[in-house]
């Protein structure tokens, strides 16, 4: 396309090189104004670097620098020809929706609760055009579109989401984001109340919300696309609409924040609305624990020892160490599904952020095979984990002189702990954990929800139906 354009236009893209005007530096990008030469009225010329060091990741970060370059220009349409360019060991249909995700999520924005609109909303590319050379490529092209839009919209879902603040998005209002989900792909969903949790003996999910006056929820999302008898995947998200830390309140500063705790529950439900757009062929489950932790006169406090639906007794030394202890009684629920495996995926402890930044999710898991295909699939996605160890030995941590284990292992390796402490509700399947603290938002001027990990699960399950597999 290069070639063909310079041709168009005399030359103008060899002139613009020879005057040093592009160089091919690696997201670098120049604006050239056509006039009559091309059919397009302006042509954006983006750099690929080293041809042979082209690999996903810097595929991703020069798509994204084109993506936002044409989001400042105000233009509504585009022809985008950068699937041309040969990316290490990714093809067509890889560049294709790395292209497509990434200029869906340049359009992100959210204002829906300012009361002036962004004028520049009107003038948000809307459509690009993406040109095939071959025929024989169109199908898989096709293919790469639906995938990455059907993506793309369960991220958008998730951002949402979790950009909402605690007074809007409540454990109902969730609720109430699945039934819509239902009445738009005929899921089934059912809501359990407290007083069902109660009779199912949730008693450390129900302690974590006791000081809060908004009652928690747990909502059970079911897809079944695969066979009667295939067991299903479950997905379980924490979904801690607020997180004041109960009486180990938390510091003041960034407690603003504390609405992203519900990140674990946006993203599964981002993931179950992927799944139901590209109409997977396998059962899937989605569940989410949704609550409030406040300090209150009733709230439970440091000290307490709490019996959890498992029947196993947990003391609390610190409050604000709660989802695992909302977790916990989920977790021990979906028994009832028989599920092939089960992930959880939670905003779960600060310590995960001190070992991997905010750069990759944690992954624990007591499965090496599941561990491994979660692992492919987020260095697939380009929404990455990176695995951190579950090992007997951390288990000691959780020691307790006055119930079966405490909910906190102390500073030292605090995120495996939390793992440790999950694993014991999780014998009778195979199972995995994320720790998605230091991924599922961004701090800061710019701060907000990223929609992770929705691409990586998305990616997790297209594999276990036969779509998307690397060889």
């Amino acid at each position: 396309s290069a070639i063909a354009v310079d041709q168009a236009a005399g030359g103008l893209l060899k002139r613009l090189a020879k005057r040093g005007d592009i160089e091919g530096t690696s997201g670098h990008t120049l604006l050239v104004h056509c006039e009559d030469d091309l059919r397009a009225p302006r042509l954006l010329v983006v750099g690929l670097g080293d041809a042979d060091q082209l690999d996903a990741d810097e595929f991703l970060a020069v798509v994204r620098s084109a993506a936002t370059a044409l989001q400042q220009t105000g233009a509504t349409n585009a022809a985008v020809t950068l699937a041309e360019a040969k990316v290490k060991q990714r093809d067509l249909g890889d560049r294709t929706r790395i292209i497509v995700e990434a200029f869906a999520a340049s359009r992100y924005r959210f204002d829906r609760l300012k009361s002036k609109k962004s004028k520049s909303k009107n003038r948000t590319l809307s459509k690009i055009v993406l040109p095939v050379k071959e025929k024989s490529s169109v199908a898989a092209v096709r293919r790469s579109v639906r995938e990455g839009e059907a993506v793309s919209s369960g991220v958008q879902l998730a951002r949402d989401l979790a950009n909402l603040p605690g007074n809007i998005c409540t454990p109902s209002y969730l609720a109430e984001q699945a039934r819509k989900l239902l009445r738009s792909h005929q899921l089934k969903v059912s809501i359990l109340s407290e007083p069902q949790m109660r009779s199912l003996k949730m008693g450390s999910l129900l302690s974590v919300t006791r000081g809060s006056r908004e009652p928690a929820k747990l909502i059970i999302m079911e897809y079944r696309g695969g066979a009667k008898s295939s067991p299903p995947v479950v997905l379980v998200g924490k979904g801690l609409t607020f997180d004041a830390g109960g009486i180990s309140l938390k510091p003041a500063g960034k407690m603003d924040e504390m609405k992203y705790d519900m990140g674990g529950a946006a993203g599964v439900l981002g993931t179950m609305q992927t799944v139901a757009e590209l109409n997977l062929p396998i059962n899937i489950i989605g569940v989410l624990a949704g609550c409030e932790n406040m300090p209150d006169g009733k709230a439970y406090r440091p000290g307490d020892i709490l019996t959890t639906m498992s029947g196993q007794t947990v003391e609390v030394l610190n409050t604000d160490a709660e989802g695992r202890l909302v977790l916990c009684d989920a977790l021990t629920y979906v028994e009832r599904f028989d599920p092939e495996l089960v992930i959880d995926v939670a905003t779960l402890t600060g310590a995960v952020i001190v070992a991997l930044g905010n750069h990759a999710t944690g992954l624990m898991s007591t499965h090496n095979p599941l561990a491994h295909e979660l692992m492919n699939a987020g260095e697939q996605s380009s929404d990455r984990a990176w695995r951190l160890p579950v090992w007997d030995e951390y288990q000691d941590q959780l020691e307790s002189p006055f119930a079966d284990f405490t909910n906190l292992g102390g500073r030292a390796a605090g995120s495996i702990t939390a793992a440790c402490f999950l694993s014991r509700f999780t014998k009778k399947y195979n199972w995995a954990h994320m720790d998605i603290a230091g991924t599922a938002w961004r701090s800061g001027k710019n701060k907000g929800a990223t929609g992770r990990p929705v691409p990586m699960l998305a990616q997790f399950l297209m594999n276990r139906a036969g779509l998307g597999a690397e060889d």
